[in-house]
């Protein structure tokens, strides 16, 4: 891999398709960013990369294979990007599922949560270095208004007595901002920051069974009215990139303003209950800042 010690450097988690892809076009292409496009796929991983750089026109985005499901995929990825970059400017935690029934990850979490969150409160663990050697690393979380309805219930963290897809989706969803908000605390002093935000309803295939194609047809009737991969980017772009936001951490933001978040969703002691939960869940302890 190429060294890119003198190099704005981004990694986007979910750049396969989607509002990853369209991400990590846009920190190529308009703000000269070497991208590492994060993707469990290598066939739409590497179109992906393609994609990316006949927008930018240079051939320097890479992919890096990770399943966020796995928490082993996880630290292996996290390891090739360590031994591939002096440092990371921006981190995009993009990748989000929505599973119609109750699935599990390798590691037995409940798939929403884990991948949406679990995977990805390791893998900026795991990378938090490489932001603090950067000049004033952003991190960027993709949230959603669903937190709204999102609940944690620590006696069924794992939803087995009782399963919903919005329930679920809507508490992946709260922890993301938790995370943040978290985070941002914790981070206080260091020159790495972190935001979250709502992308507004996006047209992707997130919740489009890939094995059966269920909810294709659905999806095809509301694609109209859906903002397009790259209306949807614009606010992780602007929190990666914008002056605006420099030195400000633990935000919401949608359209590129602040946004207003749920009460339960702004409880600073949920959030750290949250925190400690997810370090015994995964096993993995931050270090101390």
């Amino acid at each position: 891999m190429a060294d890119v010690q003198n190099r704005s450097v981004a990694v986007i988690t979910g750049a396969s398709g989607g509002m990853g892809r369209a991400t990590a076009a846009l920190l190529a292409a308009e703000h000269g960013m070497k991208v590492y496009l994060v993707a469990r796929s290598r066939e739409k991983g590497m179109e992906a990369v393609r994609y990316v750089n006949d927008r930018s026109g240079r051939s320097d985005a890479e992919l890096i294979l990770c399943d966020l499901a796995s928490l082993a995929s996880v630290r292996a990825a996290a390891a090739e990007l360590s031994a591939a970059c002096t440092h990371i400017d921006v981190l995009v935690n993009n990748a989000g599922v929505v599973t119609l029934k109750r699935e599990e990850t390798e590691d037995g979490f409940e798939r929403q949560l884990g991948v949406n969150h679990l995977g990805h409160f390791v893998l900026t663990g795991l990378l938090l270095p490489l932001l603090l050697r950067g000049e004033a690393g952003r991190i960027v979380v993709v949230s959603s208004g669903a937190h709204k309805i999102g609940r944690m219930n620590y006696d069924d963290p794992d939803m087995r007595n009782r399963y919903t897809v919005w329930g679920a989706y809507g508490r992946s969803k709260l922890a993301n901002i938790w995370f943040a908000q978290e985070l941002a605390r914790r981070l206080a002093g260091t020159s790495v920051t972190v935001n979250a935000l709502h992308p507004g309803a996006v047209s992707t295939d997130i919740g489009v069974d890939r094995r059966t194609g269920f909810g294709t047809v659905v999806h095809r009737l509301l694609r109209p009215f859906f903002l397009t991969p790259e209306q949807g980017s614009a606010t992780a772009v602007y929190l990666a990139t914008s002056a605006d936001v420099q030195g400000a951490s633990g935000g919401y933001y949608y359209k590129q303003k602040p946004a207003a978040v749920t009460a339960r969703a702004n409880d600073a002691e949920q959030a750290r209950r949250f925190w400690d939960w997810s370090e015994q869940a995964t096993g993995y302890v931050w270090p101390e800042l």
